[in-house]
């Protein structure tokens, strides 16, 4: 039993709308897309969607490191031989770890595939009861927001993640008006990109207090973990790492007494895939660290992977796995079911995702 044929490709992909960000506005994304096919003809697929100011690598970058003479070495391997496999992988992306993601579940679909399981299952016990994924408004206009918010709670989700961090009063008259519009059911959830400083981000915890947020997702910049640290431990264990994380290293380092955070928000984008991520999720296990998993936007196939990952992690409590609902078009289907927000994991194996026809 041997992989037969490595290839690896690129694809534009408009968003169906433009949002922004406290960092930057975003109207499409370059997403690669990796195919590992064995000798008896099985297929396990992954994809990376790079982001220099969350990867850290440029879609150039990834395109190299996925590039043919890359990935050879891998032709004529066993797919049953997972851990070198990706470790190896590991050793030869850390600079990319968007590209390492993509091979990594690339991977991992392929040995669930051969093995006839779901890789949730290969991964560890599968959560009896379905996440809610949040669905993510950008930064716009109050009218804008309320309209797209009634848009998504027309269509079933009650857990909505509200981008912030360009301005202040803005911010909070926006999610004033929205949580009225929500009611008291519906999480509501922000994220700051890193837009706050410490005295802004204070002066919001004091205006958003009656608006009952379920957490706060990097308030403040990366390296500025040590301000995160003189808040109050009450305060600490709602905000969530994003860009603050992105190995293991930076989940040693965030859980040092006292913890800067008490969730990590795990992507396969920033960590590298599969693999990494669960040495991340131990780490928090370990610490008393609640999981969140987190995306780009990205393909159906590392969407999947995402949460057949967090499934497997006692202690995922946070889903924003929204990104594949952005793309106008996506080269591969399945891998999950939407179900009134939440996400299921349906009976197939490997990653559950299959090519569409072009």
């Amino acid at each position: 039993m041997r992989i037969a044929e490595v290839r690896a490709w690129s694809q534009a992909v408009a968003l169906k709308r433009p949002y922004t960000i406290a960092t930057r506005t975003i109207d499409s994304v370059e997403l690669f897309y990796v195919e590992l096919r064995d000798d008896a003809g099985r297929v396990g697929l992954g994809s990376a969607s790079p982001a220099p100011g969350v990867t850290g690598e440029t879609r150039e970058a990834c395109g190299e490191a996925l590039a043919d003479d890359r990935l050879r070495w891998l032709v004529g391997v066993d797919p049953r031989h997972l851990g070198a496999h990706t470790r190896r992988v590991g050793d030869g992306m850390a600079a990319t770890p968007a590209a390492r993601a993509a091979v990594d579940m690339a991977l991992w679909d392929l040995f669930g595939r051969v093995l006839d399981t779901p890789v949730v299952d290969l991964l560890g016990a599968r959560r009896r009861e379905p996440l809610p994924t949040s669905i993510t408004v950008g930064i716009k206009s109050t009218e804008e927001a309320l309209a797209e918010t009634r848009e998504y709670l027309d269509l079933g989700f009650r857990c909505l993640k509200i981008k912030v961090g360009l301005d202040l009063e803005g911010d909070i008259d926006r999610l004033t008006q929205l949580r009225r519009l929500a009611g008291p059911d519906v999480l509501i959830r922000v994220d700051g990109n890193q837009g706050y400083t410490f005295d802004d981000y204070q002066r919001f915890v004091d205006a958003a207090a009656a608006l009952r947020l379920e957490l706060v997702e990097q308030p403040l910049p990366r390296g500025e973990e040590a301000a995160l640290r003189r808040l109050p431990g009450s305060l600490r264990r709602s905000i969530a790492a994003d860009e603050s994380l992105h190995g293991e290293t930076d989940a040693l380092g965030l859980v040092e007494p006292p913890a800067a955070c008490g969730i990590f928000n795990i992507k396969l984008m920033k960590c590298g895939g599969i693999t990494p991520a669960r040495g991340i999720a131990t780490i928090a296990e370990a610490a008393g660290v609640e999981l969140m998993w987190g995306c780009m936007d990205e393909s159906v196939i590392s969407i999947a992977a995402a949460l057949h990952a967090a499934y497997a992690c006692p202690t995922t409590r946070y889903l924003d796995l929204d990104g594949s609902f952005d793309l106008a078009r996506d080269l591969a289907a399945g891998g999950f079911v939407l179900d009134g927000g939440r996400l299921l994991i349906p009976e197939a194996p490997g990653l559950g995702v299959t090519l569409q026809p072009s």
